[in-house]
C-alpha cells in the first residue's frame, strides 16, 4: 500500500461517527461507545485477558493522568496530540487561570499546580477513577512521532539534544564530527527513527514518542472519553461541555510554539517519511501496532 494512503484518518467507519459541535448526548454515547469497544478488542486481541478493570492500577500506571476536581475530570497526557492547550484548560476550570490564552508555556507544563492521579492515596485514587469523567485524546501515531521529532530535535533544545541528540549522533551515525558528538543537535529523521527502532538502543523512551497504550493504560482504565487530534476543537468541545465546563470557555486553537512553522499534518508527515527505507516505515509503524489497533487509525503501509 502507498504510504501516501490514510496517514492521519480515522477508519472510514469512524470518521462518518465523528463528533461535531451541537450533536446530541446520544450521539456523543454512540461514538464513544464504538471507540471503547475497539479498544476493548485490541485489548483483548494484544494482552489476553482484555479490559482489567477490576482492580486498582498501579500508581505507575495512573503517572500522566491529571486531575480536576471541580468538574470531576480525569485527563491522560498525550504529547503532541493537544495536552498543552488541555494543561491550560484544566488550569481554567480549577481556579489557577482566568483564561488559556494568558497562560505561558512554561507556566502550563512547569508550573500548572495541578496534581496527578498517583498522587493521592488508593482511596482517593479508587474513587476518583470510579466517579469521574476519564478522558484522553489521541493522534494518527507516525504523525504524532513525526511532530515530536519536529519539536524536539528541529528546534534549539538544552535537554533532547544533550541528551537524547549525543547518545543517537554516537550510535546511528558513521564519521559523526566533534561538533555534533559535543553538541547533539541535527539529529534526522532517519537517525532518530532508527534510535526508536533499536531493541538495544542507548536511551529509553520519552514520553512524546512513547505508545499511548503504554502512556494511558486504557487496557487497566476504562476511559469514558476518547478524542481524536485530528477532530480536535468539535471533539474538545463535545467533552467541556458533557463535563459542566463554563459556557465561556472554549478550547485554545492557537498554535503553542514555533508558530511561524508549518504545522504537522498529513502532507507534511508524509515528506519525513518518505526519508525512510520502505523496510523502515514498515517497523515503526509497526512499533505503534497496537495504537493504531486501539484507535481505529488505518495504518498507512498495510497489514505486517
Amino acid at each position: 500500500m502507498s504510504p501516501q494512503r490514510h496517514l492521519g484518518a480515522p477508519q472510514l467507519e469512524d470518521q462518518q461517527r465523528g463528533l461535531g459541535r451541537g450533536q446530541g448526548r446520544g450521539r456523543l454515547r454512540a461514538v464513544q461507545d464504538g471507540r471503547r469497544r475497539l479498544v476493548d478488542e485490541a485489548c483483548l486481541q494484544y494482552r489476553g485477558d482484555g479490559m482489567a478493570v477490576s482492580r486498582l492500577p498501579a500508581p505507575h500506571h495512573v503517572s500522566r493522568i491529571y486531575v480536576e476536581d471541580r468538574h470531576r475530570l480525569l485527563y491522560c497526557e498525550v504529547p503532541k496530540a493537544g495536552c498543552s492547550n488541555w494543561k491550560r484548560v484544566l488550569m481554567v476550570l480549577s481556579g489557577l487561570a482566568s483564561s488559556p490564552a494568558h497562560i505561558q508555556h512554561q507556566a502550563a507544563h512547569y508550573g500548572n499546580s495541578l496534581r496527578r492521579l498517583d498522587s493521592y492515596d488508593r482511596a482517593g485514587m479508587a474513587r476518583r477513577l470510579r466517579t469521574y469523567t476519564k478522558a484522553l485524546f489521541v493522534r494518527e501515531p507516525l504523525e504524532r512521532l513525526v511532530s515530536a521529532f519536529r519539536d524536539k530535535f528541529e528546534q534549539p533544545n538544552a535537554y533532547y539534544h544533550p541528551v537524547f541528540g549525543r547518545a543517537i549522533i554516537a550510535r546511528y551515525r558513521p564519521n559523526a564530527t566533534r561538533q555534533a558528538l559535543r553538541s547533539g543537535s541535527g539529529v534526522t529523521f532517519p537517525e532518530f527513527v532508527r534510535y526508536l527502532l533499536d531493541p538495544r538502543r542507548p536511551l529509553g523512551l520519552d514520553i512524546h514518542w512513547e505508545r499511548v497504550g503504554r502512556l494511558c493504560s486504557p487496557c487497566l482504565v476504562r476511559y469514558d472519553f476518547i478524542g481524536r487530534f485530528e477532530n480536535l476543537a468539535a471533539e474538545a468541545e463535545a467533552l467541556l461541555r458533557l463535563v459542566g465546563a463554563p459556557a465561556n470557555l472554549t478550547f485554545p486553537r492557537f498554535k503553542d510554539r514555533h508558530r511561524r512553522e508549518e504545522r504537522t499534518g498529513p502532507q507534511l508527515s508524509r515528506r519525513y517519511l518518505a526519508q525512510l527505507s520502505a523496510d523502515e516505515r514498515r517497523r515503526a509503524q509497526d512499533f505503534y501496532l497496537v495504537d493504531y489497533a486501539m484507535f481505529n487509525y488505518s495504518r498507512p503501509f498495510g497489514p505486517g
